[in-house]
């Protein structure tokens, strides 16, 4: 009976759940746009969620150097039974009355003392600098953690294409393996004519052969270029996935390289973080020759100190102190040193990241100008070998030629096709990193 129901409420809610389950298990259609933004997302990548982790970790160490100049307070309590040693302390009681002496050891006894203690840093110019440096130190951290998004933004746009160009590899080698079955069916029909020969057809045979070699190969590419996605964007290996963009040609007119090298100035991270860590490198430098200065502090105690609660009384010390470094053994110099080499790594870092924005800009705005002219070659040869495959078809169906030339111009249209995806995976992989290179890479997915 229970078995009965079980299935009959089964059966009622069939209906209901199968919609569900088919959107459960349907592609996530997949722009740019969207695979930048599920990266970029708190549970997406795993370089994002360790960069959120170190701002973390730089802000708790700005408070570490923010508490020196709070008070450290302190208090403790001690109940005690003891006995003292006079002698010890050096005591020593010596009466002239003969067998009278007075005892060396004093007590048992009880001892109660609740105190509170305080200690505050009045002047302290290192721990100022120190201050500051954490500060600095944590600005950078922030605007890397900026570079870092930048990164993998880059890094999930670039595997994004990398999927359209499979996808595009593995339409050209379906096409491909489409025209050599028709160019299969064409040899036969002429061996059947009497117009062509076994040979014709076997080698029309192997070059289809070929094509659904190369067939399987692109799919096992796109494959593993959707894992490389999807583990870039943090998501399941196992999760399906659809791409809403084509592999395509937009027309683009990049600025001047002067214009583009003062935007990259202005936007890249990577210069602005460079800057906050030379920054912080000083400060810290600053706050190691700062302790070879006197520092002022000022100290506190009070509490009730007696045998028990009742017999005890109030006492207190309080007061000012001004401490001089002398000499520590070298050590203080040689932390100077070392910080101020530090410092100068940091200026030569700032110096080599200039360069290397630089770089990768004029870099991108070259590669970009070479991949539009490719894409106009590659175009114009795509069309040329269409043309030339068109007419060895007509010439072998007519009987004045061999399904040789045939197979020549098919194997050349393979080549053009495979130029025309080539050229159009570099053209968009160039706007993509000239976008990176300027920093407006932002602006590149958005639109």
């Amino acid at each position: 009976m229970r078995a009965a129901g079980i299935l009959v409420l089964t059966s009622a809610l069939a209906p209901m759940l199968a919609p569900v389950l088919t959107w459960a298990q349907s592609p996530l259609p997949l722009s740019m746009k969207r695979a930048v933004e599920i990266a970029l997302a708190p549970d997406g990548s795993t370089r994002v969620a360790l960069a959120r982790e170190s701002i973390q970790q730089a802000e708790q160490k700005v408070l570490q150097a923010k508490a020196a100049f709070l008070p450290n307070l302190d208090a403790s309590v001690q109940d005690r039974r003891q006995t003292t040693n006079l002698l010890a302390f050096g005591f020593r009681f010596d009466l002239p009355v003969p067998g009278f002496s007075l005892p060396t050891i004093v007590g048992p006894f009880s001892v109660l003392d609740a105190r509170a203690t305080a200690q505050y840093s009045v002047l302290n110019l290192g721990d100022i600098h120190r201050y500051k440096a954490a500060k600095a130190s944590l600005a950078a951290v922030k605007l890397d953690n900026e570079t870092t998004r930048n990164q993998v933004s880059d890094d999930t746009a670039h595997a994004y294409l990398a999927c359209l160009r499979a996808d595009a590899v593995r339409d050209t080698a379906r096409a491909n393996v489409e025209l050599a079955q028709a160019l299969v069916d064409l040899a036969r029909r002429a061996q059947t004519a009497g117009t062509g020969t076994g040979i014709e057809v076997t080698r029309a045979e192997v070059q289809l052969a070929n094509n659904r070699q190369l067939l399987i190969r692109a799919g096992n590419d796109r494959t593993r270029t959707m894992l490389q996605l999807l583990k870039v964007m943090g998501l399941r290996l196992d999760a399906p996935v659809e791409f809403t963009d084509k592999l395509a040609y937009q027309s683009f007119d990049p600025a001047p390289a002067e214009a583009l090298l003062s935007q990259a100035r202005k936007a890249r991270p990577e210069l602005k973080t460079q800057a906050r860590r030379e920054e912080a490198a000083r400060l810290s430098h600053v706050a190691i020759k700062s302790e070879r200065l006197p520092t002022i502090g000022a100290f506190a105690d009070y509490g009730a100190i007696g045998s028990d609660v009742s017999a005890s009384r109030a006492t207190y010390v309080y007061g000012a102190s001004l401490k001089v470094p002398v000499f520590d053994g070298g050590r203080r110099e040689a932390r100077r040193e070392e910080s101020y080499s530090q410092y100068k790594q940091e200026q030569i870092r700032t110096r080599d990241v200039g360069q290397q924005v630089e770089l990768q800009v004029r870099m991108a705005l070259e590669a970009l100008r070479s991949a539009g002219a490719e894409v106009d070659a590659a175009r114009e040869g795509q069309t040329l070998a269409e043309n030339e495959l068109a007419q060895a078809r007509r010439r072998y169906e007519a009987g004045v030629a061999t399904s040789l030339e045939v197979t020549d111009a098919q194997t050349r249209l393979q080549r053009a096709r495979d130029n025309q995806v080539a050229a159009l995976y570099n053209y968009n992989a160039a706007r993509l990193d000239l976008a990176t290179a300027t920093g407006t890479l932002g602006d590149y997915i958005n639109q």
